[in-house]
């Protein structure tokens, strides 16, 4: 699987202020038939961009013009529920790169990690500010710096460190997925075995 690298990079945020979003909400069941990682960002929250007619609902912030970039503003407790990897695919696939929530369920968040996406994890109170931050403009920008790990806040400058596995931070780095980890070692794994023998 192609994970582009990770690099420090600023843009806008699409914010969705609700708690407890769970991987259902995130792709509906009847959207995971796919065996390919494709095409999953197109139902991406499926239920509510859009209603029972298939219109989309305006009031849904990815379905508003004033809402764009590479970064996903949650509320607490994102992405939990079942254990389905395609949530992590859909959010990829539709061209985040980020997912911002003050907590992540475990599954969710390696899931995330696995697939090239980052879920920054922020105290309650400075989430407030990023939300706080697109409702005072919406095309507000952050600046995400994995090297650093910090989540800055371009207009305020108020920044917040994040942690991260040191394992799984360099596979970000490198746009590795753990197979293209293990072969970029494989000199090493070679002496390590010979070695033994």
């Amino acid at each position: 699987m192609a994970i582009p690298k990770f690099e420090t990079f600023t843009s806008g945020a699409v914010p969705v202020r609700v708690e407890n979003i769970d991987t259902d909400q995130i792709i509906p069941a009847r959207f995971l038939k796919a065996t390919e990682r494709k095409g999953f960002g197109d139902n991406l929250f499926r239920d509510w961009r859009y209603d029972a007619a298939g219109q989309k609902v305006a009031s849904f912030p990815l379905n508003d013009g004033r809402y764009a970039g590479k970064i996903l503003v949650a509320g607490r407790n994102f992405g939990c529920g079942s254990s389905r990897e395609h949530a992590a695919w859909a959010i990829a696939d539709y061209g985040f790169r980020v997912v911002v929530s003050s907590f992540f369920a475990d599954i969710f968040r390696n899931n995330a990690l696995n697939n090239g996406l980052l879920p920054i994890t922020v105290s309650e109170e400075f989430l407030a500010e990023v939300f706080a931050a697109v409702d005072a403009d919406p095309a507000a920008h952050f600046t995400v710096d994995l090297d650093n790990q910090t989540f800055t806040i371009c207009a305020t400058g108020r920044s917040e460190r994040f942690e991260i596995d040191a394992y799984k931070k360099r596979c970000l780095q490198n746009g590795y997925d753990d197979v293209d980890y293990l072969c970029s070692i494989s000199e090493q794994i070679a002496t390590f075995e010979a070695g033994r023998k």
